[in-house]
């Protein structure tokens, strides 16, 4: 059975979706798959650097592989490879296996990253209006399903790996019906010669990097430190724990889903400096909150602050005319998936020697830098 005549950009919308929820799964799980594994936050944060490593090595490999199978194959590949290691993940015993799992993962997440922002990028060019945030707002909206899923899967014990199966079959499932008749949207006129393995940055994507920073740590830490957080700092029960990933996946897809239309009236520049400034009233609240529903109004509040960034750094990339639009997207994700190789042992060091609320702090001076090279977003 196919699923036919659904609008191009409906496909786009729920590829982004599922792409997340698969994505998205395994985070709520954390706090008990490191107790499964018996190792503390340090040990968690270099087992997550296989999701960074696997990431950074795709995207090297990106640009002219994806120009040689297809964005379809991707796709239809590429879901079903993150699922799937994160179900093995969830598996095992320990930080070894579940580190090789992660770098698998992010082999697949690289890939689907490059063809689903490029696709969105084609897709606001063939309707000439802007699709980018909305289809990132899909994103959320599908992070926030896993959140829930997650958090409601703990409450009812239900062990990590029958919530992965589950969730991932049921997934596979839609993916096919949705993309068996998936064509992509006509290439922008890009330079057809595959980009090198590692894209040079320009000075303009350096700056774009340096702009995404603090969205992508804070964005980080929230789906891997989140739920551990509320867990250690106000030892509240599962479900309660699973909503700080929830409520920040949820207020970044609802606040991405309307941001379009605010941002070609106001322009991104105008709505980037208020998003900047929300992320770090949120992280501020976070790192000090007295208690666990106001920590959650601060996971909330990065949720907000976090929802428009990355999506207006990649238009911008994209429509930079310097180079073709492939080669700067996969600079732009390289680089700004970087701060990934690090964050992850970074944060859990951070969090075992001088606590997990310090974790969080460490992203205000990054959220300085990101205010500081608001004007990048004008460079395109």
């Amino acid at each position: 059975m196919k699923i036919r005549n659904l609008p191009h950009q409906f496909q786009l919308y729920i590829g982004f979706f599922l792409y997340a929820l698969v994505l998205g799964a395994i985070f709520p799980r954390l706090g008990e798959l490191q107790r499964a594994m018996q190792i503390g936050e340090s040990d968690l944060g270099l087992g997550l650097l296989g999701f960074a490593l696997g990431t950074q090595v795709s995207l090297m490999l990106a640009g002219g592989l994806i120009k040689k199978i297809g964005f379809k194959l991707v796709i239809l590949l590429g879901i079903p490879l993150l699922g799937a290691a994160e179900i093995a993940a969830s598996f095992m015993p320990s930080l070894a296996g579940f580190f090789i799992c992660l770098v698998i993962a992010g082999l697949a997440i690289g890939m689907l990253e490059v063809v689903f922002n490029l696709e969105a990028d084609r897709t606001e060019f063939r309707l000439g209006r802007l699709v980018m945030n909305r289809a990132h707002a899909f994103w959320s909206f599908g992070m926030f399903a896993a959140g829930l899923i997650g958090a409601t899967a703990a409450q009812f014990d239900v062990s990590p790996s029958q919530h992965l199966i589950i969730l991932n079959i049921i997934c596979f499932i839609l993916m096919a019906l949705v993309f068996s008749n998936f064509k992509p949207a006509p290439a922008r006129n890009e330079n057809k010669t595959p980009p090198p393995k590692f894209v040079r940055p320009s000075i303009g994507i350096l700056t774009l990097v340096a702009f995404t920073l603090s969205a992508m740590l804070l964005e980080g830490a929230g789906a891997d430190w989140s739920v551990i957080y509320m867990r250690d700092i106000f030892d509240m029960p599962a479900f309660i724990n699973g909503m700080a990933l929830t409520l920040g996946a949820l207020t970044q897809a609802v606040t991405r889903y309307f941001a379009d239309p605010y941002i070609e009236k106001y322009g991104p520049v105008k709505i980037a400096r208020i998003l900047i400034s929300l992320l770090g009233i949120g992280a501020i609240i976070v790192t000090f909150a007295p208690n666990a529903y106001l920590a959650l109004a601060g996971f909330a509040l990065i949720g907000v602050g976090t929802s428009s960034i990355f999506p207006l750094a990649m238009s911008a990339a994209a429509q930079r005319p310097d180079r073709d639009a492939a080669t700067n997207v996969a600079s732009l994700a390289q680089l700004s998936f970087f701060i990934f190789l690090l964050a992850p042992p970074i944060l859990g060091y951070i969090a075992e020697h001088w606590g997990i609320r310090v974790s969080f702090g460490v992203s205000l001076p990054l959220i300085l830098v990101s205010w500081f090279t608001l004007s990048s977003l004008k460079n395109n």
